[in-house]
């Protein structure tokens, strides 16, 4: 017998809560928009860089592809991924932290310390909105 994919939780039909889910979504695919944009800016910063600093400038590059890709996934099913989500604010939340630890003797802090900051709370509010966090319990019904 083929395996078959998780249920999702069923709807609540509510008008709420499709609002809630679309606000989510656009939050989402703006993020995703913005990593977009940090990987066309970071490939110049590869092009650029010299031997010392060419493999952590495509480990950047790529990590900002990786969260175009965390993003669009969780706007597309936000209750089905079960750790993505933690998993992503955890980052951006640590990325945040460590800017403001760092401070402005250190390139790029501020920036970082802004972008990360906002995306920090994008995501958070994103989902507090999908209630993300419910999709333990889908993942544990599929187990």
């Amino acid at each position: 017998m083929p395996a078959r994919a998780p249920s999702l939780p069923a709807k609540t039909g509510t008008g709420s809560a499709r609002v809630r889910d679309r606000v989510a979504r656009a939050l989402l695919v703006l993020a995703a928009c913005g990593a977009v944009a940090a990987v066309a800016g970071a490939a110049g910063a590869v092009a650029d860089a010299g031997p010392a600093t060419r493999m952590v400038e495509t480990w950047r590059m790529l990590g900002f592809g990786v969260f175009v890709g965390v993003f669009l996934l969780l706007a597309y099913r936000p209750r089905l991924y079960a750790g993505i989500w933690e998993l992503a604010i955890l980052n951006k939340l640590g990325l945040t932290l460590a800017a403001l630890s760092f401070g402005s003797g250190t390139d790029g802090a501020g920036t970082a310390l802004i972008v990360d900051g906002a995306i920090t709370l994008v995501l958070l509010a994103a989902y507090a909105l999908t209630r993300g966090w419910t999709a333990w319990s889908t993942a544990r019904a599929a187990a």
